[in-house]
């Protein structure tokens, strides 16, 4: 038998414990908590927090009761406090951190994507009009006439059936079924008052009708009989037609797609393997946190959603094609992408209409223009929302890769058609595969070469050693122009029209570089001529444009890979690829230029660079027909602009090959046989003097990068300064630099 003390057994010994605890004190709960906020602030000393009762009471300390190994039973320590002092940001702070709309839409902004539209809308509204107008004369008419007779006799039945109320028969024989008299005889009065008061209407209207008829027969004029028989022919063909039959075709047939939903957004994300998600889900949450409502962008849905913390943008764009597979869309139809202007886990994620790939092919929006100024940004493409896409040119160098035949030839063109419509900019163009994919722009280039036997890889690699030099002159040039010219020591629109500088854009495109700098000869030399120039030439005006369809560390050097500031990947093999093409960890980052489809994605691919994040651009195409067409105008403005050079002109290329001046020779001119070792800055100093034009401007690290290529290497130097003071510095043994010389003279001897 239970107890009755039982029941309060639990509480009794609670209160016990609270007793003891207390030493039999009745506890002030208000001054406890507050005593235990400033403890964990640690505002109070612990000698104020103890009353005046309390400081002969020989309690222990924490660290002795630690030490003792007692049990600890204060529960777990204050973090945060029990009443937040402050509320968080203000109103004021609220409404200004907010994100505010766009008042009018992207794509009205734009100058390019409102004409694009506008395009499209005046293209389908005529369209439709010229599917339409076609059809009228020889199947539109056709039908309305043989469907007249029916359509008259389908009107008459109609008005028999309303004179009479058959419309209402059906519920009067069901109420005579029912025997329900009562209710029976009532529908039978309403439907007596109405047919009087139709057959009397018909009678009049078909009085009216027949003297209608007569009057247009016999007296009405011409064309008023023929609108009144076209209005009769178009009324009764109309109402002749079969509910599945209908006169008219659609002009266009629109693609239904589903409407993108949250439920679908959450279950989707629920499907491709990330825990967090999954188990939120499974018991009933959603896992993930709409933060706007989902609406319309471009051709396609937008979502912007915060996933659960630890998540990243990544981790979803590494699952892309389970996450496509949970919505029902094809691959090409679904892009994650993260939001630049907010946290790691807050992802953007848009769902299209149709495959990026079905879209067809991108028109260039340079097709047709007369001309282009390449300090502007270059049209490139489309990304999958129907967005324009541009690259910088100027102070920026371009690497592309991509396996064969996935359009990394196709995107080269844009670039180099973009810089041919500038007549200020001197084109250097090198296709080392030998198909002739740049031929047209032949006409225009001051260096131009295709093939890939030696003497082809030889002039490009005489190009990138020429480039170097050339970067190194525009260097020293740059240095002496004037500050409200200049002032940020780089290349300018102001300063490439004054031809007198020679500071005009220099843009060298190298078309299937691995050919080049994975030559057994030629190759080292290049790419440490490409790297130079890469790392050096960005503000002097000289731009490096490289595509390559083998990635690796061979065909293209690491120093090269590493410092290009703009990149486009099409679809690569793997991730080294990809991350030699992107940049190193692009690939862990969900940046994976390998989720494109072989041949079904061509053209597609992530460019990086040339916005804030890497965005999937579709490349705009540009045929040989085409890019001829862009030639012979570039052609007309250089002609007109008398900017036209070199291989253009039918200059012998041996002729530009090199300077007008012998650098090693300078050398040995200015550093005597009884100087076996001299400093690179009294190199730079004595060359100025003797051919200022030349070296004006330089200093010690111009000595040694010019003297590398040759390979005169620089070393420490002892020697005396001007003060007297001993020291080491940069500088070259005479010994070497006369075995450069002996070497050179050699070769060409040779040759």
């Amino acid at each position: 038998m239970k107890h009755p003390d039982d029941d309060n057994e639990l509480f009794n010994r609670l209160e016990a414990e609270m007793a003891t605890d207390s030493n039999g004190d009745v506890v002030d709960l208000d001054k406890a908590r507050s005593a235990r906020a400033e403890s964990a602030d640690g505002t109070t000393d612990a000698s104020a927090d103890s009353g005046p009762d309390r400081s002969g009471d020989p309690q222990p300390t924490e660290s002795a009761d630690s030490e003792m190994g007692e049990s600890d039973d204060s529960g777990p320590a204050l973090v945060d406090r029990p009443t937040s002092t402050q509320t968080g940001p203000g109103l004021i702070d609220r409404i200004r951190d907010s994100k505010r709309l766009d008042v009018i839409p992207v794509w009205m902004k734009s100058r390019a994507e409102f004409a694009e539209a506008m395009r499209w809308l005046a293209g389908h509204v005529g369209h439709t009009i010229a599917f339409h107008a076609v059809r009228v004369p020889f199947l539109y008419v056709p039908k309305l006439i043989w469907r007249s007779p029916r359509g008259a006799l389908n009107t008459l039945g109609r008005i028999g059936r309303w004179a009479v109320d058959a419309e209402g028969e059906p519920l009067r024989q069901a109420e005579a079924r029912r025997e329900n008299s009562e209710l029976y005889l009532k529908l039978s009065r309403q439907r007596d008052r109405r047919v009087r008061l139709r057959m009397l209407l018909t009678v009049l209207g078909g009085l009216f009708t027949l003297g209608l008829v007569l009057f247009l027969v016999f007296g009405a004029e011409r064309m008023t009989q023929v609108i009144a028989a076209t209005v009769a022919m178009l009324g009764f063909g109309l109402a002749g037609a079969p509910a599945d039959a209908p006169l008219a075709t659609r002009a266009v047939i629109k693609t239904e797609v589903q409407k993108l939903t949250s439920d679908i957004v959450v279950k989707a994300m629920a499907s491709i393997g990330i825990g967090q998600i999954a188990t939120a889900v499974a018991k009933g949450q959603d896992g993930i946190r709409f933060v706007a409502p989902i609406t319309r962008e471009g051709p396609g849905w937008r979502a912007d959603i915060d996933l659960p913390l630890g998540v990243t943008v990544a981790d979803v764009a590494d699952r892309r094609a389970r996450l496509a597979s949970g919505l029902r869309r094809p691959l090409g139809c679904v892009w994650p992408d993260a939001d630049p202007n907010e946290h790691e886990g807050r992802l953007i994620l848009w769902v299209g209409d149709r495959d990026l790939s079905k879209t067809g092919i991108v028109k260039w929006q340079l097709a047709n223009a007369r001309r282009h100024d390449i300090f502007k940004r270059n049209p490139f493409g489309i990304d999958p929302r129907g967005r324009a896409q541009s690259v910088p040119m100027i102070q920026h160098n371009i690497l592309i890769g991509s396996l064969p035949g996935q359009g990394k030839t196709a995107s080269v063109r844009v670039l180099a058609c973009g810089a041919a419509l500038d007549p200020s900019v001197e084109l250097w163009l090198h296709e080392n595969k030998g198909t002739g994919d740049l031929d047209s722009l032949e006409c225009v280039s001051h260096r131009f070469v295709s093939g890939i036997d030696d003497d082809s890889i030889k002039y490009a690699a005489d190009s990138l050693k020429l480039l170097r030099e050339e970067v190194m002159r525009r260097a020293a040039a740059i240095k002496k122009l004037p500050r409200d010219l200049c002032p940020d020591k780089r290349i300018t629109r102001q300063i490439a029209d004054k031809r007198s500088l020679k500071l005009w854009p220099l843009v060298g495109v190298f078309d299937e570089c691995q050919n080049l700098f994975a030559h057994p000869k030629y190759g080292k030399q290049a790419g440490d001529d490409a790297e130079f120039i890469i790392k050096l030439g960005r503000a002097l005006g000289v731009i490096l444009i490289l595509a390559t369809q083998r990635p690796d560390k061979d065909s293209l050097p690491t120093g090269i890979s590493g410092n290009v500031s703009i990149r486009f990947a099409l679809k690569v093999a793997g991730q080294v690829e990809n991350d030699m093409i992107l940049g190193t960890s692009a690939y862990k980052s969900g940046v994976r230029a390998t989720s494109f489809r072989p041949e079904i994605d061509a053209g597609n691919g992530y460019l990086a660079g040339a916005t804030a994040l890497p965005v999937v651009v579709r490349t705009a195409y540009l045929d040989d027909n085409a890019t001829h067409a862009i030639a012979q105008r570039a052609l007309a403005l250089r002609k007109a602009e008398g900017t036209l050079s070199g291989h253009a002109l039918g200059e012998d290329s041996e002729a530009v090959t090199g300077p007008t001046y012998d650098l090693l020779a300078d050398v040995a001119a200015v550093v005597p046989p009884s100087e076996e070792r001299v400093w690179n800055e009294r190199i730079a100093a004595r060359l100025a003097e003797l051919r200022p034009e030349v070296y004006g401007g330089w200093k010690g690290e111009n000595v040694t990068s010019a003297l590398k290529p040759h390979g005169v290497k620089t070393t420490g130097v002892a020697g005396t300064t001007d003060d007297g003071a001993r020291t080491t510095r940069r500088g070259i043994v005479r010994d070497d630099l006369m075995k450069a010389i002996a070497e050179r003279d050699e070769n060409r001897g040779a040759a």
